[in-house]
Protein backbone atom coordinates (compact mmCIF):
# COMPACT_ATOMS: atom_id res chain seq x y z
CA UNK A 1 0.00 0.00 0.00
CA UNK A 2 1.72 2.98 -0.96
CA UNK A 3 2.09 6.30 0.90
CA UNK A 4 2.90 9.84 0.03
CA UNK A 5 4.45 12.36 2.19
CA UNK A 6 6.16 15.47 1.98
CA UNK A 7 8.17 17.51 4.81
CA UNK A 8 9.47 20.91 4.81
CA UNK A 9 12.52 19.95 6.39
CA UNK A 10 12.93 17.59 8.91
CA UNK A 11 12.36 17.35 12.88
CA UNK A 12 14.89 18.43 15.28
CA UNK A 13 15.75 18.72 18.59
CA UNK A 14 18.26 21.65 19.47
CA UNK A 15 19.90 21.38 23.04
CA UNK A 16 22.05 23.71 24.88
CA UNK A 17 22.42 24.48 28.63
CA UNK A 18 19.67 26.63 28.88
CA UNK A 19 16.72 25.20 26.85
CA UNK A 20 15.89 22.49 24.74
CA UNK A 21 13.54 22.80 21.73
CA UNK A 22 11.85 20.08 19.81
CA UNK A 23 10.42 20.88 16.50
CA UNK A 24 8.34 17.81 14.86
CA UNK A 25 7.59 18.28 10.93
CA UNK A 26 3.74 17.39 9.74
CA UNK A 27 3.34 15.97 6.90
CA UNK A 28 2.39 18.71 4.66
CA UNK A 29 0.33 16.60 1.93
CA UNK A 30 -2.63 16.65 5.00
CA UNK A 31 -4.60 19.44 6.87
CA UNK A 32 -3.06 21.48 9.02
CA UNK A 33 -1.88 20.40 12.36
CA UNK A 34 -0.04 22.10 14.19
CA UNK A 35 0.62 22.44 18.27
CA UNK A 36 2.91 25.08 19.80
CA UNK A 37 3.69 25.49 23.58
CA UNK A 38 6.33 24.87 26.08
CA UNK A 39 6.85 21.57 28.19
CA UNK A 40 5.89 22.19 31.81
CA UNK A 41 6.38 18.12 32.99
CA UNK A 42 9.35 17.78 31.67
CA UNK A 43 11.17 14.07 33.33
CA UNK A 44 7.49 12.47 32.69
CA UNK A 45 7.41 13.37 29.18
CA UNK A 46 11.08 12.42 28.58
CA UNK A 47 10.48 8.84 29.98
CA UNK A 48 7.27 8.17 28.64
CA UNK A 49 8.31 9.60 25.07
CA UNK A 50 11.49 7.19 25.58
CA UNK A 51 9.77 4.23 26.25
CA UNK A 52 7.04 5.07 23.10
CA UNK A 53 10.64 5.24 21.24
CA UNK A 54 11.05 1.38 22.93
CA UNK A 55 8.62 0.01 21.03
CA UNK A 56 9.37 1.40 17.78
CA UNK A 57 12.52 -0.19 18.03
CA UNK A 58 11.42 -3.39 19.27
CA UNK A 59 11.35 -6.82 17.32
CA UNK A 60 11.63 -9.71 19.49
CA UNK A 61 10.76 -12.52 16.89
CA UNK A 62 13.00 -15.18 16.43
CA UNK A 63 16.58 -14.67 14.47
CA UNK A 64 18.75 -17.77 13.49
CA UNK A 65 22.09 -17.12 13.48
CA UNK A 66 23.81 -16.56 10.31
CA UNK A 67 26.53 -19.14 10.04
CA UNK A 68 27.63 -18.58 6.42
CA UNK A 69 31.19 -17.27 7.33
CA UNK A 70 31.28 -20.20 9.42
CA UNK A 71 30.39 -22.68 6.41
CA UNK A 72 32.71 -20.81 4.39
CA UNK A 73 35.65 -21.18 6.65
CA UNK A 74 34.51 -24.86 7.03
CA UNK A 75 34.63 -25.41 3.51
CA UNK A 76 37.88 -23.50 3.08
CA UNK A 77 39.34 -25.77 5.45
CA UNK A 78 38.11 -29.10 4.09
CA UNK A 79 39.65 -28.45 0.48
CA UNK A 80 43.07 -28.39 1.92
CA UNK A 81 44.26 -32.37 1.94
CA UNK A 82 46.53 -32.13 5.23
CA UNK A 83 47.98 -35.53 4.58
CA UNK A 84 49.27 -34.76 1.38
CA UNK A 85 50.91 -31.34 3.04
CA UNK A 86 51.80 -34.03 6.21
CA UNK A 87 53.64 -36.11 3.56
CA UNK A 88 55.32 -33.29 1.64
CA UNK A 89 56.32 -31.51 5.20
CA UNK A 90 58.57 -34.96 5.60
CA UNK A 91 59.66 -35.21 2.33
CA UNK A 92 60.58 -31.42 1.15
CA UNK A 93 60.38 -28.47 3.43
CA UNK A 94 61.16 -26.37 0.97
CA UNK A 95 58.08 -27.59 -1.20
CA UNK A 96 56.00 -27.27 1.74
CA UNK A 97 57.02 -23.52 1.80
CA UNK A 98 56.52 -23.12 -1.98
CA UNK A 99 52.65 -24.68 -1.26
CA UNK A 100 52.33 -22.17 1.30
CA UNK A 101 53.01 -19.24 -0.83
CA UNK A 102 51.04 -20.55 -3.70
CA UNK A 103 48.12 -21.25 -1.31
CA UNK A 104 48.75 -17.51 0.15
CA UNK A 105 48.39 -16.19 -3.47
CA UNK A 106 45.15 -18.38 -4.18
CA UNK A 107 43.77 -16.96 -1.01
CA UNK A 108 44.64 -13.61 -2.10
CA UNK A 109 43.59 -13.75 -5.41
CA UNK A 110 40.33 -15.38 -4.17
CA UNK A 111 39.81 -12.42 -1.67
CA UNK A 112 40.01 -9.88 -4.12
CA UNK A 113 37.43 -11.56 -7.20
CA UNK A 114 34.82 -11.89 -4.43
CA UNK A 115 35.71 -8.77 -2.75
CA UNK A 116 32.98 -6.92 -4.93
CA UNK A 117 30.43 -9.40 -3.93
CA UNK A 118 30.73 -9.24 -0.18
CA UNK A 119 31.23 -5.14 -0.79
CA UNK A 120 27.81 -5.06 -2.38
CA UNK A 121 26.54 -7.68 0.07
CA UNK A 122 27.12 -5.69 2.80
CA UNK A 123 25.71 -2.15 1.11
CA UNK A 124 22.66 -3.80 0.22
CA UNK A 125 22.03 -5.24 3.89
CA UNK A 126 23.13 -1.93 5.43
CA UNK A 127 20.70 -0.39 2.61
CA UNK A 128 17.66 -3.23 4.26
CA UNK A 129 18.27 -2.21 7.29
CA UNK A 130 18.16 1.68 7.21
CA UNK A 131 15.27 1.15 4.83
CA UNK A 132 13.13 -0.62 7.19
CA UNK A 133 14.15 1.99 10.15
CA UNK A 134 13.68 4.57 8.37
CA UNK A 135 10.00 3.42 7.18
CA UNK A 136 9.09 2.46 10.51
CA UNK A 137 10.20 6.22 12.16
CA UNK A 138 8.84 7.89 9.51
CA UNK A 139 5.49 6.10 9.76
CA UNK A 140 5.79 6.41 13.89
CA UNK A 141 4.57 7.77 15.54
CA UNK A 142 1.31 9.56 14.25
CA UNK A 143 0.31 12.56 16.07
CA UNK A 144 -3.00 13.76 16.98
CA UNK A 145 -3.88 17.21 18.35
CA UNK A 146 -6.99 17.47 19.97
CA UNK A 147 -8.76 19.71 22.21
CA UNK A 148 -8.00 18.46 25.30
CA UNK A 149 -4.78 16.84 24.46
CA UNK A 150 -1.85 15.82 22.14
CA UNK A 151 -1.34 11.75 21.90
CA UNK A 152 1.06 9.82 20.09
CA UNK A 153 0.65 6.37 18.37
CA UNK A 154 3.26 4.05 17.49
CA UNK A 155 4.05 0.00 16.25
CA UNK A 156 6.67 -2.13 16.83
CA UNK A 157 9.10 -3.37 14.39
CA UNK A 158 7.53 -6.85 14.92
CA UNK A 159 4.47 -5.63 14.81
CA UNK A 160 2.95 -7.16 17.83
CA UNK A 161 3.20 -4.05 20.45
CA UNK A 162 1.31 -0.89 20.09
CA UNK A 163 2.11 2.29 22.15
CA UNK A 164 -0.10 5.12 22.94
CA UNK A 165 1.15 8.06 24.47
CA UNK A 166 -1.53 10.63 25.81
CA UNK A 167 -0.48 14.24 26.83
CA UNK A 168 -3.73 16.52 28.30
CA UNK A 169 -2.92 20.49 28.20
CA UNK A 170 -1.87 20.51 31.80
CA UNK A 171 1.66 18.87 31.17
CA UNK A 172 2.55 22.15 28.97
CA UNK A 173 2.50 25.69 29.58
CA UNK A 174 2.39 28.66 27.36
CA UNK A 175 0.09 27.18 24.40
CA UNK A 176 0.92 29.77 22.13
CA UNK A 177 -1.68 28.43 19.00
CA UNK A 178 -2.63 24.57 17.91
CA UNK A 179 -4.86 23.42 15.37
CA UNK A 180 -6.82 19.81 15.52
CA UNK A 181 -6.27 17.05 13.50
CA UNK A 182 -3.67 14.09 12.91
CA UNK A 183 -0.75 14.23 10.55
CA UNK A 184 2.55 11.71 10.12
CA UNK A 185 5.57 13.46 11.71
CA UNK A 186 9.19 13.15 10.23
CA UNK A 187 10.82 11.57 12.84
CA UNK A 188 14.52 9.84 13.16
CA UNK A 189 16.47 7.64 15.61
CA UNK A 190 19.20 10.59 16.11
CA UNK A 191 15.67 12.61 18.08
CA UNK A 192 15.91 9.52 20.93
CA UNK A 193 18.90 10.47 22.21
CA UNK A 194 18.14 14.19 22.39
CA UNK A 195 15.27 13.16 23.97
CA UNK A 196 17.71 12.16 26.53
CA UNK A 197 18.48 15.72 27.45
CA UNK A 198 15.23 17.03 28.79
CA UNK A 199 16.07 18.50 31.87
CA UNK A 200 13.72 20.24 34.61
CA UNK A 201 16.16 23.21 34.85
CA UNK A 202 16.32 23.34 30.92
CA UNK A 203 13.15 25.29 29.15
CA UNK A 204 11.81 23.38 26.85
CA UNK A 205 9.69 24.31 23.64
CA UNK A 206 7.28 21.75 22.02
CA UNK A 207 6.14 22.30 18.69
CA UNK A 208 4.53 20.52 16.06
CA UNK A 209 5.51 22.99 13.51
CA UNK A 210 3.26 25.21 11.70
CA UNK A 211 5.62 26.25 9.29
CA UNK A 212 5.10 23.01 7.24
CA UNK A 213 2.11 23.86 5.50
CA UNK A 214 3.51 27.36 4.23
CA UNK A 215 3.20 27.15 0.50
CA UNK A 216 6.75 26.78 -1.19
CA UNK A 217 7.77 29.94 -3.48
CA UNK A 218 10.40 29.63 -6.44
CA UNK A 219 13.25 30.48 -3.76
CA UNK A 220 12.24 29.08 -0.73
CA UNK A 221 12.59 25.74 1.32
CA UNK A 222 11.44 22.80 -1.30
CA UNK A 223 9.63 19.82 0.27
CA UNK A 224 11.33 16.61 0.95
CA UNK A 225 9.24 13.95 -0.85
CA UNK A 226 8.94 10.53 0.50
CA UNK A 227 6.69 7.66 -1.09
CA UNK A 228 6.33 3.88 1.25
CA UNK A 229 5.31 1.20 0.13
CA UNK A 230 4.10 0.28 3.80
CA UNK A 231 2.51 -3.25 4.54
CA UNK A 232 -0.59 -4.06 4.72
CA UNK A 233 -0.33 -5.93 7.94
CA UNK A 234 0.84 -2.46 9.70
CA UNK A 235 -2.50 -0.76 8.76
CA UNK A 236 -4.72 -4.09 9.44
CA UNK A 237 -2.51 -4.31 12.60
CA UNK A 238 -3.55 -0.66 13.72
CA UNK A 239 -7.66 -0.93 12.81
CA UNK A 240 -7.50 -4.34 14.86
CA UNK A 241 -5.76 -2.41 18.01
CA UNK A 242 -8.62 0.06 17.76
CA UNK A 243 -11.46 -2.43 17.34
CA UNK A 244 -9.66 -4.85 20.64
CA UNK A 245 -9.82 -1.74 22.54
CA UNK A 246 -13.81 -1.67 22.16
CA UNK A 247 -13.81 -5.24 23.52
CA UNK A 248 -14.97 -5.73 26.89
CA UNK A 249 -12.28 -6.71 29.17
CA UNK A 250 -11.22 -7.82 32.83
CA UNK A 251 -9.91 -4.57 34.88
CA UNK A 252 -7.47 -4.20 37.69
CA UNK A 253 -5.11 -1.60 38.73
CA UNK A 254 -0.99 -2.13 40.12
CA UNK A 255 1.14 -0.22 42.06
CA UNK A 256 4.17 0.68 40.82
CA UNK A 257 6.22 -0.85 43.02
CA UNK A 258 4.17 -4.39 41.95
CA UNK A 259 5.04 -3.85 38.12
CA UNK A 260 8.64 -3.58 39.64
CA UNK A 261 8.16 -7.13 40.48
CA UNK A 262 7.29 -8.06 37.62
CA UNK A 263 10.23 -6.90 35.96
CA UNK A 264 12.58 -7.49 38.42
CA UNK A 265 11.35 -12.02 37.92
CA UNK A 266 11.89 -11.01 33.91
CA UNK A 267 15.29 -9.33 34.20
CA UNK A 268 16.19 -12.50 36.47
CA UNK A 269 14.80 -15.18 35.05
CA UNK A 270 15.66 -16.71 31.54
CA UNK A 271 12.90 -19.48 30.75
CA UNK A 272 14.67 -22.29 28.67
CA UNK A 273 11.28 -24.17 28.18
CA UNK A 274 7.96 -24.18 27.78
CA UNK A 275 5.16 -22.87 29.36
CA UNK A 276 6.17 -19.00 29.04
CA UNK A 277 3.10 -17.63 30.16
CA UNK A 278 1.95 -15.93 33.33
CA UNK A 279 -1.13 -16.50 35.09
CA UNK A 280 -3.19 -13.51 36.63
CA UNK A 281 -5.18 -15.69 39.76
CA UNK A 282 -8.25 -12.52 40.27
CA UNK A 283 -10.36 -12.92 43.14
CA UNK A 284 -12.70 -10.53 44.19
CA UNK A 285 -11.22 -7.97 47.48
CA UNK A 286 -8.03 -10.38 47.55
CA UNK A 287 -4.41 -8.94 46.09
CA UNK A 288 -3.71 -9.69 42.54
CA UNK A 289 -1.77 -13.22 42.35
CA UNK A 290 0.79 -13.57 39.00
CA UNK A 291 2.02 -16.95 38.73
CA UNK A 292 5.09 -17.34 36.26
CA UNK A 293 5.24 -20.41 34.27
CA UNK A 294 7.40 -22.60 33.99
CA UNK A 295 8.52 -21.71 37.67
CA UNK A 296 5.38 -21.83 39.35
CA UNK A 297 7.02 -18.72 41.00
CA UNK A 298 3.87 -16.72 42.24
CA UNK A 299 4.35 -12.84 42.68
CA UNK A 300 1.26 -11.65 45.44
CA UNK A 301 0.80 -8.40 44.64
CA UNK A 302 0.10 -6.59 48.34
CA UNK A 303 -0.89 -3.12 47.34
CA UNK A 304 -2.99 -4.27 44.58
CA UNK A 305 -7.05 -5.65 45.13
CA UNK A 306 -9.01 -6.84 42.47
CA UNK A 307 -12.05 -5.13 43.30
CA UNK A 308 -13.99 -6.34 39.73
CA UNK A 309 -17.40 -9.15 40.01
CA UNK A 310 -16.43 -12.59 39.94
CA UNK A 311 -13.08 -14.72 40.29
CA UNK A 312 -10.47 -15.14 36.83
CA UNK A 313 -7.75 -17.01 35.95
CA UNK A 314 -6.29 -15.43 32.72
CA UNK A 315 -2.79 -16.71 31.08
CA UNK A 316 -1.02 -14.24 28.90
CA UNK A 317 1.83 -14.77 26.62
CA UNK A 318 4.93 -12.61 24.89
CA UNK A 319 5.45 -10.93 28.75
CA UNK A 320 9.10 -9.93 28.20
CA UNK A 321 7.35 -7.04 26.20
CA UNK A 322 6.20 -5.65 29.32
CA UNK A 323 9.92 -4.74 30.55
CA UNK A 324 9.20 -1.51 28.07
CA UNK A 325 7.39 -0.40 31.04
CA UNK A 326 10.57 0.10 33.04
CA UNK A 327 11.06 3.60 32.64
CA UNK A 328 7.89 4.41 33.61
CA UNK A 329 7.62 2.95 36.93
CA UNK A 330 10.03 5.77 38.58
CA UNK A 331 6.74 8.94 37.96
CA UNK A 332 4.04 6.44 37.69
CA UNK A 333 1.25 6.90 40.14
CA UNK A 334 -0.54 3.50 39.05
CA UNK A 335 -1.38 0.91 36.34
CA UNK A 336 -4.21 -0.30 34.80
CA UNK A 337 -4.57 -3.59 33.38
CA UNK A 338 -6.95 -4.59 30.94
CA UNK A 339 -7.24 -8.33 29.71
CA UNK A 340 -9.93 -9.63 26.89
CA UNK A 341 -9.46 -13.51 28.43
CA UNK A 342 -6.88 -16.54 27.63
CA UNK A 343 -4.20 -16.11 24.73
CA UNK A 344 -5.98 -12.78 23.59
CA UNK A 345 -4.63 -9.43 23.63
CA UNK A 346 -3.79 -6.78 26.87
CA UNK A 347 -3.35 -3.35 27.66
CA UNK A 348 -1.40 -1.45 30.13
CA UNK A 349 -2.47 2.27 31.14
CA UNK A 350 0.62 4.15 32.80
CA UNK A 351 -1.07 7.10 34.86
CA UNK A 352 1.55 9.64 34.81
CA UNK A 353 -0.53 12.22 36.11
CA UNK A 354 -1.36 15.13 33.10
CA UNK A 355 0.30 11.95 31.15
CA UNK A 356 -0.94 8.83 30.31
CA UNK A 357 1.19 5.94 28.20
CA UNK A 358 -0.99 2.29 27.20
CA UNK A 359 1.15 -0.54 26.00
CA UNK A 360 -1.27 -3.31 23.84
CA UNK A 361 -0.01 -6.43 24.01
CA UNK A 362 -1.33 -9.09 21.18
CA UNK A 363 -1.73 -12.90 22.66
CA UNK A 364 1.79 -13.91 21.94
CA UNK A 365 4.89 -12.35 20.51
CA UNK A 366 4.62 -14.10 16.65
CA UNK A 367 1.26 -13.75 17.00
CA UNK A 368 1.01 -10.18 15.72
CA UNK A 369 -1.95 -7.82 15.81
CA UNK A 370 -2.57 -8.42 12.00
CA UNK A 371 -2.54 -11.87 12.93
CA UNK A 372 -3.96 -11.75 16.59
CA UNK A 373 -7.94 -12.83 15.27
CA UNK A 374 -10.35 -9.91 13.52
CA UNK A 375 -11.47 -8.15 16.28
CA UNK A 376 -13.36 -5.83 14.40
CA UNK A 377 -15.83 -9.20 13.74
CA UNK A 378 -16.58 -8.94 17.73
CA UNK A 379 -17.11 -5.33 17.78
CA UNK A 380 -20.54 -3.78 17.23
CA UNK A 381 -21.91 -4.76 13.60
CA UNK A 382 -24.84 -3.26 13.33
CA UNK A 383 -25.83 -2.25 10.09
CA UNK A 384 -26.11 1.59 9.38
CA UNK A 385 -27.19 3.23 6.55
CA UNK A 386 -24.56 5.73 5.05
CA UNK A 387 -26.61 8.89 6.05
CA UNK A 388 -26.26 7.95 9.60
CA UNK A 389 -23.30 7.15 9.40
CA UNK A 390 -21.92 10.58 8.13
CA UNK A 391 -24.01 12.63 10.57
CA UNK A 392 -22.41 10.45 13.35
CA UNK A 393 -19.09 11.35 12.13
CA UNK A 394 -19.50 14.78 11.49
CA UNK A 395 -21.06 15.05 14.86
CA UNK A 396 -18.02 12.97 16.64
CA UNK A 397 -16.28 15.93 14.68
CA UNK A 398 -17.83 18.67 16.37
CA UNK A 399 -16.23 18.14 19.75
CA UNK A 400 -13.49 15.33 18.49
CA UNK A 401 -14.28 13.44 21.08
CA UNK A 402 -17.43 12.10 23.03
CA UNK A 403 -18.92 8.91 24.06
CA UNK A 404 -21.73 7.06 22.40
CA UNK A 405 -24.11 7.78 25.10
CA UNK A 406 -23.36 11.45 24.93
CA UNK A 407 -23.50 11.26 21.26
CA UNK A 408 -26.22 9.38 20.66
CA UNK A 409 -28.55 12.04 23.18
CA UNK A 410 -27.04 14.84 21.02
CA UNK A 411 -28.06 13.75 17.55
CA UNK A 412 -31.26 12.12 18.78
CA UNK A 413 -30.40 8.49 17.73
CA UNK A 414 -30.34 5.33 18.91
CA UNK A 415 -27.06 4.11 21.00
CA UNK A 416 -26.88 0.88 18.74
CA UNK A 417 -27.08 2.69 15.42
CA UNK A 418 -24.18 5.34 16.90
CA UNK A 419 -22.42 2.37 18.22
CA UNK A 420 -22.52 0.86 14.45
CA UNK A 421 -21.39 3.77 13.24
CA UNK A 422 -18.34 4.64 15.41
CA UNK A 423 -17.15 0.98 15.09
CA UNK A 424 -17.72 1.52 11.03
CA UNK A 425 -15.35 4.55 10.91
CA UNK A 426 -12.86 2.26 13.71
CA UNK A 427 -12.26 -0.22 11.13
CA UNK A 428 -12.15 2.29 8.44
CA UNK A 429 -9.22 3.89 10.54
CA UNK A 430 -10.88 7.07 11.05
CA UNK A 431 -11.86 7.07 14.69
CA UNK A 432 -10.42 5.64 17.53
CA UNK A 433 -11.47 4.50 20.79
CA UNK A 434 -9.63 6.04 23.69
CA UNK A 435 -9.31 3.03 26.69
CA UNK A 436 -7.93 5.60 29.09
CA UNK A 437 -10.91 7.95 28.81
CA UNK A 438 -13.66 5.63 27.60
CA UNK A 439 -14.20 8.25 24.69
CA UNK A 440 -14.18 8.07 20.85
CA UNK A 441 -11.84 10.07 18.79
CA UNK A 442 -11.22 11.19 15.55
CA UNK A 443 -8.20 9.83 14.22
CA UNK A 444 -7.31 9.76 10.71
CA UNK A 445 -4.97 7.42 10.19
CA UNK A 446 -4.10 8.12 6.37
CA UNK A 447 -4.97 11.19 3.83
CA UNK A 448 -6.82 9.23 1.52
CA UNK A 449 -9.74 6.91 2.28
CA UNK A 450 -8.40 3.14 2.95
CA UNK A 451 -9.12 0.43 0.78
CA UNK A 452 -11.16 -1.61 3.54
CA UNK A 453 -11.82 -4.46 1.06
CA UNK A 454 -8.56 -5.32 0.81
CA UNK A 455 -8.24 -4.68 4.56
CA UNK A 456 -10.73 -6.05 5.83
CA UNK A 457 -10.64 -9.74 4.49
CA UNK A 458 -7.50 -11.00 5.73
CA UNK A 459 -9.29 -14.31 5.86
CA UNK A 460 -12.22 -15.29 3.53
CA UNK A 461 -14.73 -15.81 6.57
CA UNK A 462 -17.09 -12.58 6.14
CA UNK A 463 -17.47 -13.04 2.55
CA UNK A 464 -17.96 -16.62 3.23
CA UNK A 465 -20.86 -15.08 5.44
CA UNK A 466 -21.96 -13.04 3.50
CA UNK A 467 -22.17 -15.44 0.20
CA UNK A 468 -24.69 -17.72 3.09
CA UNK A 469 -27.12 -14.57 3.23
CA UNK A 470 -27.16 -14.27 -0.68
CA UNK A 471 -28.20 -17.88 -0.76
CA UNK A 472 -30.88 -17.48 2.03
CA UNK A 473 -28.83 -20.52 4.06
CA UNK A 474 -29.31 -18.70 7.58
CA UNK A 475 -32.48 -19.46 9.58
CA UNK A 476 -33.07 -17.64 12.88
CA UNK A 477 -34.52 -20.20 15.14
CA UNK A 478 -34.75 -18.59 18.25
CA UNK A 479 -34.46 -14.87 20.06
CA UNK A 480 -34.75 -14.30 23.72
CA UNK A 481 -33.67 -11.27 26.28
CA UNK A 482 -30.84 -12.09 29.13
CA UNK A 483 -30.35 -9.39 32.03
CA UNK A 484 -28.17 -6.43 31.90
CA UNK A 485 -29.50 -5.72 27.86
CA UNK A 486 -27.96 -8.68 26.50
CA UNK A 487 -29.98 -11.23 23.92
CA UNK A 488 -29.05 -14.99 22.95
CA UNK A 489 -29.54 -15.70 19.28
CA UNK A 490 -30.08 -19.62 18.27
CA UNK A 491 -30.16 -20.52 14.46
CA UNK A 492 -29.23 -22.68 11.73
CA UNK A 493 -26.99 -22.16 8.67
CA UNK A 494 -26.34 -24.66 5.63
CA UNK A 495 -23.10 -24.97 4.67
CA UNK A 496 -22.92 -27.08 1.44
CA UNK A 497 -24.17 -30.56 2.53
CA UNK A 498 -24.29 -29.56 6.26
CA UNK A 499 -25.97 -27.91 8.66
CA UNK A 500 -24.34 -25.99 11.44
CA UNK A 501 -26.24 -25.43 14.56
CA UNK A 502 -25.09 -21.70 15.86
CA UNK A 503 -25.69 -19.88 18.64
CA UNK A 504 -24.36 -16.64 20.59
CA UNK A 505 -24.81 -14.06 22.86
CA UNK A 506 -24.60 -9.98 21.95
CA UNK A 507 -24.49 -7.64 25.32
CA UNK A 508 -25.87 -4.42 25.68
CA UNK A 509 -23.26 -2.57 23.91
CA UNK A 510 -24.03 -4.65 20.62
CA UNK A 511 -20.59 -6.86 20.76
CA UNK A 512 -20.01 -10.67 20.36
CA UNK A 513 -19.63 -11.99 24.08
CA UNK A 514 -19.90 -15.20 23.82
CA UNK A 515 -20.75 -17.70 20.99
CA UNK A 516 -20.98 -21.79 19.97
CA UNK A 517 -21.03 -23.83 16.73
CA UNK A 518 -20.61 -27.00 15.78
CA UNK A 519 -17.93 -26.17 12.79
CA UNK A 520 -13.65 -27.45 12.57
CA UNK A 521 -12.75 -23.53 13.07
CA UNK A 522 -14.61 -22.80 16.31
CA UNK A 523 -14.10 -26.29 17.70
CA UNK A 524 -10.25 -25.41 17.03
CA UNK A 525 -10.08 -21.62 17.84
CA UNK A 526 -13.26 -20.99 19.55
CA UNK A 527 -13.28 -17.16 19.53
CA UNK A 528 -9.20 -16.52 19.71
CA UNK A 529 -9.01 -15.89 16.29
CA UNK A 530 -13.05 -14.02 15.65
CA UNK A 531 -15.68 -15.93 15.10
CA UNK A 532 -16.34 -18.51 12.39
CA UNK A 533 -18.37 -17.71 8.91
CA UNK A 534 -21.54 -19.65 10.37
CA UNK A 535 -21.27 -16.81 13.73
CA UNK A 536 -21.03 -13.87 11.14
CA UNK A 537 -23.58 -14.84 8.94
CA UNK A 538 -26.12 -15.83 12.31
CA UNK A 539 -25.43 -12.03 13.18
CA UNK A 540 -25.65 -10.45 10.45
CA UNK A 541 -29.27 -12.45 9.52
CA UNK A 542 -30.88 -10.63 12.83
CA UNK A 543 -29.65 -7.05 11.18
CA UNK A 544 -31.59 -7.91 8.00
CA UNK A 545 -34.87 -8.56 9.72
Amino acid sequence: MLFDYAYRGSSSVASTSAATAMSFVPDANREPTFFVAELRQKIEFREAISALHDIVVADLRFKPKDKTAYKEWAAARERIDWQEVAALRTEKTARIRELQTELSELDSRKSKRWDPFYKARKHYYDYLYKKNLDLWFILDPVITVHPDEVFFECFSEDESSYGRLGANYDVFEKIREFACGTTNIDYSNALYDEFQKIRTYKKTKFEIDPRGFELQTTDGESFREVKIDLPDSWVRGFLQVSSAMTLPTVSFELDPLDVYNICFVLRRRKERESPRSMRYILKPGEPVKIVFEPWNLEVVCARSRYEGAGAHEIRVWGRRRLLTLERLIAVARKFTVHLLGTGLPSFYIADLGDLNFTLGLSGWTANDWSKAGNFDLLAPRFDTDEFTKRRVFEGLRENWRETPEALAGRLGLDKKHVLGALAAYTQAGRAIYDLNKGVYRVRELSREPLPMEKLRFANEREAAAARFLEEKAVSIKRREPLENGARRLAGTVKDGGRTHNVSLVIDSDERLADAACDCYFFATNRLFQGPCEHLLALRRQENNL
